[in-house]
This record gives structure tokens, sequence and C-alpha cells, in this order.
């Protein structure tokens, strides 16, 4: 018959208390889900209850994960697979992954079977972030939207309408190049100026339409790289995304000039942008323009890869770094139609002077808290590489 326990005392352990590895004895409760030795509690090894997490710290959790990576993770369970098409998880369609773009190459030829598997990725690209309903931050791609053949612009207008785009923040979309391309993409006999003109006339009808897409459904755009074709419908509908913080521009055509009011229209008319980066090519025929450019907000500018780009006005009260460089493009001209053109061109230290007040770094250099003042033999090596006025160019080519 078993002993009756007194009050307050303390039923003997059923078993002998554990010992450590070190001797050290160590008593285990039941459940508890730790091990108590000498005083100090110390967990025992247990899976994390990450399935008691609140959805959106799970969401969290999952956002740091590749795309190839959120795939894997759902097929884990039938509760990730539900996590993991969450909209808000893909947030990044990107385009141009593979292919040429790992290569840094602006195009490359490739087999038309090559071709024909890139094309086949992209769809079942597409088609992966439509079934997921993705909730778009980031967008780049590179199709030429001149291609009847392929109709890259019909696949572009209706991914975006699969989408939900109306958090774009950044594209990145050069819509005058598709760099995977079979060889046979330009068959002899189809390159003639007329034939090249009348793509251009395509490429810039299909990429304005793609424009007005992007300004009903993405109103929220911060940050835009694509060439432009600096027409005025064109530059009319770019001032619609009033958010842009940072704008490059690449030249679109070699013989597609840019009007100097249409220039100032558009750095005016943006009133959060911060960086803009130019690629413009002043064609021969146009020699001689100069440009203006206005900004309470830009503080960033750089048109060192342009050509032919001179500036007659700049009222830039916040820039603070500009990268500008002086190309010679080897036009050969006569003394008396040298300094013709050039008499009308303004010098860029008196424009620095009057309209970049705040301006610290120019050409990647430091400038000296006295620049304005007076110049110095830094300041007049970085002019003769960037001014076209007669004092900082002399020379036969233009």
């Amino acid at each position: 018959m078993p002993r009756k326990r007194k009050r307050g005392q303390r039923a003997a352990p059923s078993q002998l208390p554990a010992v450590t590895a070190t001797g050290t004895p160590v008593e285990a409760r039941a459940g508890s889900g730790c091990h108590i030795q000498l005083g100090r509690r110390t967990r025992s090894p247990a899976y994390f209850p990450f399935s008691f997490l609140p959805v959106d710290c799970q969401l969290h959790v999952f956002s740091f994960l590749s795309e190839v990576e959120k795939c894997t993770a759902a097929l884990v369970c039938e509760a990730w697979s539900k996590l993991i098409r969450t909209p808000r998880l893909w947030r990044v369609a990107d385009f141009m992954r593979l292919g040429a773009f790992q290569s840094g190459m602006d195009l490359v030829l490739v087999s038309a079977r090559e071709f024909e598997r890139w094309k086949e990725w992209v769809h079942q690209y597409a088609y992966h972030l439509t079934s997921r309903s993705a909730s778009l931050l980031v967008l780049r791609a590179s199709f030429d939207l001149g291609d009847q053949k392929t109709k890259w612009a019909d696949f572009l207008s209706r991914f975006l309408d699969s989408v939900h785009c109306g958090e774009l923040q950044e594209l990145e979309l050069n819509w005058t190049l598709t760099h995977l391309e079979p060889p046979d993409f330009y068959p002899p006999g189809t390159c003639s100026m007329t034939q090249v003109s009348l793509t251009k006339m395509d490429q810039i009808s299909n990429f304005q339409t793609l424009l007005e897409k992007f300004i009903q459904r993405s109103p929220k755009l911060t940050r835009m790289k694509l060439p432009f074709d600096w027409s005025a419908y064109s530059v009319a509908m770019l001032t619609q995304f009033q958010q842009l913080h940072s704008l490059e521009l690449k030249y679109f055509w070699s013989f597609k000039g840019v009007c100097p009011e249409i220039m100032q229209d558009l750095t005016k008319a943006l009133p959060n942008l911060k960086t803009l980066i130019l690629h413009v090519l002043v064609p021969v025929k146009d020699l001689g323009i100069s440009y203006s450019l206005e900004s309470r907000s830009l503080e960033y500018l750089d048109v060192s890869q342009s050509r032919g780009l001179v500036f007659c006005h700049l009222d830039l009260p916040s820039l603070r770094v500009l990268r500008i460089k002086k190309t010679v493009r080897g036009i050969i001209l006569n003394r008396r139609t040298r300094l013709a053109l050039q008499s009308r061109w303004s010098c860029l230290y008196s424009l620095l002077r009057s309209g970049t007040p705040n301006l610290r770094v120019f050409n990647n250099q430091v400038l000296l808290p006295h620049w304005r003042e007076q110049t110095y033999k830094e300041l007049n090596a970085l002019l003769l590489q960037s001014c076209y006025c007669v004092q900082h160019s002399d020379t036969w080519l233009l």
C-alpha cells in the first residue's frame, strides 16, 4: 500500500537525474521544451514555428528569396504554395536576364533555333508572372516594337493588361532592339533607306501607344531608362510622369534631331527630377544649334555620351554634379566657317558661373570653393575637354 505524502513534501523523481557530458546533473521536465541546469534555462533543439507568424511576416521572409527559390519553396507544402502566389511577392519582371544581356553586348545574332527557344522562354516567363497576378515594381525589357513578324508590341501590351502595374516605379525599356535575333532577321534587299524609315515610324507609333498605357496604368513611375524620339507628342506624354526622380534618354536615330524648345520644356515640366542622363546625337544639318536647360530640382546631369550638344543657357540652381564631354566628330571646316559657328556658342565656364551656383563636382573632379571667382589650372584643363567656345577649342575639326 503506497505511503501517503505529507503536506508540503515534494514527490520523489521517478528516475535518476540525467547527467550532461560534463557530469553536471540535469533535471528534465516533460513537456517544458527546455532543460534546467544549475538554475540556468537553456532551450533544447526544436523547429521554428514559422506557420504561427503573422501572414505579413511570412511574406516578408519570402520576399528575400530569388524567383527560383520562391518556386522551390512553393513545393514544400500547400500553405507555402498559397503564400508564394501572393501578388506582392512578384515585384520584378526582367525579360533581360538571359542571352545577350549576360554578355554585356547590345546585339547577339543567334541561330533560328536558339531564337525560338528564347522566345518560348519569354512567353513562359510572362505566363508565370500573370498566373500569379504579379504586382510589379520593376519592369525591364528590350524588344523591337517595329517587328511585324513577332509582334513584340502586342505582347507587351497584353502583358501589361495581365499584371498589376499601379505601383510600378522603375522602367527600363529598349523599344528599338531585340537583343537576340536570328541571322536572317533582315533579309537581303530589305534594308533600303525607305524600308528603314518605315520601320522607324512603326517603332515610334508603337512606343507612343505603349507610353499612353503606362500613363494610365503606372502613374507612380520614378525611374525611366529608354531610347527617345524627342517628338513633341512623346515629350508631352513623358511630362505626365510628375513623380519622376531619375530619367535616362538615349538617342533614337542618328538622323533624328532634337528641337531646343522641346528639350527645355521637358526639364521644366518635371518638378521632382533629380537625375538626368542624356545621350543626344546632334545631326550635322543642325550643327550650330545650342540648347537651354532649366530645372529647379535637378541635382545630377550627365551629357558626357552626347555628341554635338552645346548649351546656350543653364538655370540649374540645385545642380551639384555635372558630367560633360566635348566630342570631336571629324567634321572638317575652314577657319572662317568654324569661327562663324563658334561665335554663336557661349563659354561653358560663364554658363556654369551664372546658372549652377551649387555645383560641387565637374567631370568627377571636386571643384575648389573659389571656382566661380577665378579659374585655376585644373579647371582650365576640364574646360578644354568640355567647352566648344573659341577660347577652349582651337581646331579645324568639330
